[in-house]
């Protein structure tokens, strides 16, 4: 038995009125999914517990099975593993978005536009990230490139700050919300002088682009200690992710972490190289379990998208899903497949919420016979729900 789980972030939604009382991925053109869900078992799961807050980090590790009040450090720490930076017990790991604020206002005075810096590539941030670098390292701090707007700071001996992530905060002012710790409120406040007027930024602005012209810290977190999924689940596991935080948790659980070219993390990624290098995982790279992640309707959701959102959510039902379920099915092995998404993130609120997530689990052996949809809606009125998001992955796996 091989088994796949296909994961689209902040998939799901909220009803709305823009769409008459339908969530985006009830409006949605979903064949492959609706499939899935008339011939296996459609629920809802919670992913998030209520201790916890609702993000990517928690809600990936409750998925894969991991109980995030027993195992989670910080969020920061799991991008920084699959940077490869090192880490030791004392030191304090920090997400740094390169970030959009607005330019003419005193620094605590300024609005946050953009908490991707329009989702700039990693090429370009990384030429920033030289300047941030060449003003900021020193022994106590120390900056490293990631994934597009998405870079590490690590912080020797430090503590954790609370910091609040910036998509939380588009279009408000951002003194509020700025570091009460000296030196990280003053790295913030002189990182718009080293970017704003930089070269790359002013190329940007004069090609329509948003400029990367500001720091923000936020999810501070210490060296994570996951155990292998190996010695888990006693499966080989493999991950195909564009974001750092997913490649991150694989490493920590041993998983192997498949590389494809152009995945972005966006609404343009390669879905369908994601899908060939799952296939191949699973049939020649002799892989038991592959998870593939794909982030582009959680992007939308932040951008407050409805259209893209739904577009998002159809790239992923008929370039990878249905691209993935056709394969196996020619190939004649025996294989589960489960679908859902990590948390809501609503278009209302353009962040994560903590509601139950509809989730479907397919086995190509045990194939039911009814009348559904893959949707928030009837997913819920089946009455099946998992309360502890992490035993779904002993449901899914069981024997």
């Amino acid at each position: 038995m091989k088994y796949i789980v296909i994961l689209g972030d902040g998939m799901a939604d909220e009803p709305l009125a823009a769409l008459n009382g339908r969530t985006p991925l009830e409006c949605a053109a979903t064949p492959a999914m609706d499939e899935l869900a008339c011939k296996g078992l459609l629920g809802m799961v919670k992913t998030v517990p209520d201790s916890m807050k609702p993000g990517s980090d928690v809600a990936n590790l409750a998925v894969l099975g991991y109980d995030p009040e027993q195992n989670y450090s910080g969020r920061s720490p799991l991008e920084a593993l699959s940077v490869g930076v090192p880490m030791t017990d004392t030191d304090v790991v920090f997400r740094c978005n390169i970030v959009t604020v607005t330019e003419e206002e005193p620094y605590a005075e300024k609005t946050i536009v953009d908490h991707s810096s329009g989702e700039i590539s990693t090429e370009d941030a990384d030429i920033l990230m030289d300047a941030v670098r060449e003003a900021f390292n020193s022994e106590e701090i120390r900056f490293y490139t990631g994934t597009s707007y998405r870079h590490i700071t690590i912080w020797k001996n430090g503590e954790i700050l609370e910091l609040t992530q910036p998509h939380d905060h588009l279009g408000e002012k951002i003194g509020a919300y700025l570091p009460e710790n000296d030196l990280f409120r003053h790295m913030m406040e002189k990182s718009f002088e080293v970017l704003n007027e930089h070269p790359l930024n002013l190329q940007r602005a004069a090609e329509g682009k948003n400029k990367a012209n500001s720091l923000w810290f936020w999810g501070a977190g210490t060296k994570p200690s996951l155990g292998s999924f190996r010695e888990k689940t006693g499966l080989s596991g493999a991950m195909i992710s564009a974001v750092d935080l997913l490649k991150g948790i694989a490493v920590g659980a041993g998983m192997t972490v498949i590389d494809v070219p152009g995945a972005t993390g966006s609404l343009e990624t390669n879905y369908e190289g994601k899908a060939d290098a799952a296939v191949k995982a699973l049939l020649e790279d002799s892989h038991d379990f592959v998870y593939i992640h794909v982030e582009g309707p959680d992007e939308m959701g932040h951008q407050g998208s409805i259209d893209h959102k739904i577009l998002s959510i159809e790239y992923l039902d008929s370039r990878l899903i249905k691209r993935v379920k056709e394969a196996m099915d020619a190939s004649g092995e025996d294989y589960r497949l489960l679908v859902l998404p990590d948390h809501p993130t609503p278009i209302r609120c353009r962040t994560h919420t903590s509601d139950p997530v509809p989730y479907v689990m397919y086995d190509s052996t045990r194939q039911l016979r009814k009348i559904a949809r893959y949707n928030e809606k009837e997913a819920a009125a089946t009455g099946i729900f998992q309360p502890r998001g992490y035993l779904l992955m002993e449901e899914f796996l069981k024997k």
